[in-house]
């Protein structure tokens, strides 16, 4: 008889590098699952860490690794101090995502460090981690996993977007669940304005004070990846391969290329969203935030944009890796052919127990 509560910690680091996001959260399975976030909180990176998670497409295999065990200790003792101090006990599992290191599927490579066995030592609890990994040797992308979380948690909406290092999306088509990365958002808009000293351009006021390059617009949206169909994904990698190079080669001032960027993301964006007629829009993660972004985003389509709670905007990958978590427990699907491109539906992700 399977369980109808879960007490769970969901554990996200994305490629934005805005730190580490906590969430304990209830699932509960009735007719259709239903969540409560408990708590949540996001635990920024030190500047030694910020460096160390910027490089490690050009670390070497033995150096990765070492960084891999050093970032499971790191992960140990900030999940820790959250179960600490938000006197949190009877958890079924910590569900986490740990932090992409490598993902080049096409290779039959994804990378996440932070997912050693020490985390269930460590933390004296289930650990249920690892997900992409299994998904890439049934022939998958890895990536995205969100999509069956949107499936069975946020079913009302037509699309799902988050904007966080890149923009992917989530929909139904054909009575079939579709996801894929759209395009880079916050993974670049950051590098550069970091440039300037701040961490992220607060509400994309300082894109909206600079002007289009037209032809690095132009450039940017002829880039081959948005020719392909999907399924597709994106990997720090491309970005440093395809978009820094493209951007450094017109030397221009840093509030013109956000304001350029900020255009081409609303673009892409827009070119999948108007898919659907008067299309309710979920959006979520940290570019949320970016108002300029989002005024961009709805002058460009007839979608309704619903902009959630900030727990949910923050936290719904969190919340989602901690689904994930649920469904493996349960020895359910969670990772979707369709979305993926895998050879078939499969529960992915490893369980390791104390």
């Amino acid at each position: 008889m399977l369980k109808e509560n879960y007490h769970i910690v969901g554990v996200m680091s994305g490629t934005s590098l805005d730190g580490i996001d906590l969430a304990e959260i209830n699932f509960i399975k009735k007719d259709t699952w239903q969540f409560q976030i408990l708590n949540s909180t996001t635990v920024s990176y030190s500047e030694d860490w910020l460096r160390k998670l910027k490089n490690l497409t050009q670390q070497s295999t033995k150096d990765l690794q070492q960084i891999d065990v050093d970032y499971t200790n790191y992960l140990a003792e900030v999940i820790s101090t959250f179960i600490k101090k938000n006197n949190i006990n009877h958890l079924d599992a910590v569900c986490s995502h740990g932090h992409t290191a490598l993902h080049q599927p096409e290779q039959k490579l994804t990378y996440q460090i932070g997912n050693l066995p020490v985390l269930a030592e460590q933390l004296k609890q289930t650990v249920v981690c690892d997900f992409r990994i299994q998904d890439v040797k049934f022939g998958g992308q890895g990536a995205p996993l969100v999509p069956i979380g949107d499936q069975l948690l946020f079913s009302e909406y037509d699309y799902c977007i988050n904007l966080g290092g890149f923009a992917n999306v989530s929909t139904l088509i054909n009575k079939q669940r579709i996801a894929f990365d759209i395009c880079p958002v916050n993974i670049v808009l950051n590098k550069y304005v970091q440039q300037l000293g701040f961490d992220f351009d607060d509400k994309g006021h300082l894109a909206s004070k600079g002007k289009i390059n037209q032809q690095l617009l132009d450039q940017l949206n002829a880039l081959n990846f948005y020719k392909k169909s999907y399924p597709k994904s994106l990997g720090l990698e491309w970005v440093d391969q395809q978009i820094f190079p493209l951007i450094d080669n017109y030397k221009l001032e840093i509030k013109d290329i956000l304001h350029t960027m900020i255009h081409h993301v609303a673009q892409q964006i827009a070119k999948v969203i108007n898919q659907k007629d008067n299309a309710s829009v979920l959006l979520t993660g940290g570019g949320t935030y970016n108002d300029f972004l989002v005024e961009r985003i709805k002058a460009l389509t007839n979608a309704k944009i619903i902009i959630p709670s900030a727990e949910l905007i923050e936290f719904k990958e969190a919340l989602i890796f901690g689904f994930l978590g649920v469904l493996k427990l349960r020895k359910e699907n969670n990772c979707l052919a369709s979305v993926t491109g895998a050879s078939k539906d499969h529960s992915s992700g490893k369980i390791y127990k104390i």
